[in-house]
């Protein structure tokens, strides 16, 4: 049964530590380090990717695969979006009739696979072509596509490229998987971190994919992670849950929630702790590792919205409870008039005032007070629900950077959350205008 968190349960430590742009440093947590890896840095995990002609630019890999030498056990979180594409429902039925269990992830790009007549049998085969390379069974592979809805997609060039890819699968080709999965990502996203239960050096990592399209519900984007550590599914299950509320369902790029939307974690056991069965200190351990790893994603994500020149961030403190905290935190950052406010690097901040008082939350507006912080500094624009005669001057100064943060005190409460965004620019248009080219 999973618990009521707060957001201060998962990250103890101030301030954002995002970095510069898309070029995003890490914010460090006592006792996690951050290595390098993403899904291969926890033990007994390999991975691969390559084009095998699903986009016919033969510089773009199209095809993923990640896999581990022991049986995981497994967890999964999806697109609360009524259509669904295939592998959604491949994937769920897959974790049912193993009882949560699994050792590879199949995903490809270009091709959503989603709204076909056919789309089930092929989500189906291409796991069937998975296991039989493997040597594993099917209901043990986790499939996922990202790209276009609504175009066929043959099976054949998973069979082609079936053979090249299993044999190149290696510990270090987590680079090649993450690019694979890329579609109009700029950056490949990955991210890993190694902390200590039971005096057992453990490790989790993962790599996203998210440009556009993405909004909550459930977790947007495609996300996979990996692990060492044991712990049974139920446990792995609960924590996702918790983290995906304070991570990806507080990320926003353009109001559009994706229909192939996925995060799903293996964890194989290989470390060697005792396996985590309950909601103890080693669970509390492990959940703020998972945390720390989908945050950073998530920021990444935020970060590489399809046109965007600014990371946002929205931090609201003082709210009664976590739910009205979040619901603050992510009307700032998903209000259009807000994005491009900070596009044109202007300081209208009756914006934010306007998109937190339609926030599906309840506090009093006359107890609010925002900030707004950079590398350029931080001023206060708002007091007490009226906006102040600040500098324009100072915050142009602040909202010229390229990772912005929105600090929000509903004076109300301690609980507190995060949510993250990007600006709104002429190219989002553009991108998407001719996005099938």
């Amino acid at each position: 049964m999973a618990v009521s968190v707060r957001f201060s349960d998962f990250a103890r430590l101030a301030g954002a530590g995002a970095g510069k742009g898309k070029n995003m440093t890490k914010k460090e947590y006592d006792g996690y380090t951050y290595v390098d890896g993403g899904v291969c840095a926890a033990k007994g995990f390999v991975a691969n990717g390559l084009n095998c002609g699903i986009n016919p630019d033969r510089e773009k890999y199209d095809l993923g695969l990640v896999y581990s030498e022991t049986v995981c056990n497994a967890a999964a979180v999806y697109t609360q979006n009524k259509v669904k594409g295939a592998p959604i429902f491949v994937t769920k039925e897959h974790l049912e009739k193993s009882a949560g269990t699994a050792r590879a992830v199949i995903v490809n790009s270009k091709n959503a696979n989603t709204c076909n007549p056919n789309g089930i049998e092929v989500a189906e085969e291409v796991c069937a072509l998975t296991a039989g390379a493997l040597g594993i069974l099917p209901e043990e592979v986790i499939v996922a596509s990202t790209g276009v809805i609504g175009e066929r997609l043959s099976t054949e060039p998973f069979r082609q490229g079936m053979p090249e890819l299993v044999r190149g699968l290696s510990a270090d080709g987590n680079g090649r998987a993450a690019y694979a999965i890329m579609t109009t990502d700029t950056i490949q996203k990955e991210v890993a971190v190694t902390f200590e239960i039971q005096g057992k050096s453990c490790t989790i990592g993962g790599m996203a994919k998210g440009s556009g399209m993405i909004h909550p519900n459930m977790a947007t984007t495609l996300n996979f992670i990996t692990s060492d550590v044991s712990i049974s599914t139920e446990m792995l299950q609960a924590a996702l849950s918790e983290v995906v509320k304070v991570t990806y369902n507080c990320l926003t790029i353009d109001g559009d929630t994706s229909t192939n939307d996925m995060v799903s974690v293996m964890c194989n056991g290989l470390a060697g702790n005792v396996q985590i069965r309950e909601q103890n200190r080693d669970f509390d351990v492990f959940r703020q590792a998972l945390y720390i790893v989908m945050e950073n994603m998530a920021k990444m994500l935020a970060g590489d919205g399809e046109g965007a020149t600014k990371m946002l961030e929205c931090r609201c403190g003082g709210a009664k409870n976590l739910e009205t905290a979040v619901a603050v935190a992510k009307s700032v950052v998903g209000s259009a008039l807000v994005k491009c406010m900070f596009f044109g690097e202007d300081a209208n901040c009756g914006r934010l005032l306007c998109a937190l008082g339609y926030a599906d939350a309840e506090f009093d507006i006359e107890k609010v007070n925002i900030d707004l912080a950079s590398s350029g500094g931080r001023i206060s624009v708002c007091k007490n629900g009226v906006i102040l005669d600040f500098s324009e001057e100072e915050a142009a100064k602040i909202i010229g950077e390229q990772e912005i943060y929105i600090i929000i005190d509903l004076q109300d409460g301690d609980a507190s959350a995060k949510a993250w965004g990007c600006d709104l620019t002429y190219d989002y248009v553009k991108i998407n205008g001719d996005y099938r080219s």
